[in-house]
């Protein structure tokens, strides 16, 4: 949320016991999921998105439910580790069927 905020963007940290009502709701594929889950002006966002991925989904608004980076790729934002090289990892986009395709890579 750091990363988010340092970028220009308002966050409301909600802490829940259990995601998986809230990824049902907006159906995140159980495939992308991962730490945290957020929403902006109606897309979710599903783990550590770099903020200028949100920035060109807003910009874009593609017909799509949200965008996702699955996992906790070392050198997403929040997951860096000194002296780690950071790993490849893709960004991935998810319609509300499930369906799901690459959105960006890193």
């Amino acid at each position: 949320m750091d990363h988010l905020r340092e970028n220009g963007f308002q966050v409301k940290a909600e802490d829940l016991p259990d995601l998986r009502p809230v990824r049902t709701r907006y159906r995140v594929p159980r495939s992308l999921q991962s730490c945290h889950t957020g929403v902006v002006e109606n897309y979710v966002v599903e783990g550590h998105v770099p903020a200028d991925a949100i920035r060109r989904l807003l910009t874009e608004r593609p017909s799509i439910a949200g965008i996702a980076v699955p996992g906790m790729p070392v050198g997403s934002p929040g997951m860096e580790v000194p002296g780690q090289p950071p790993q490849r990892y893709r960004i991935m986009s998810f319609d509300d069927k499930g369906r799901t395709a690459v959105f960006d890579r890193r």
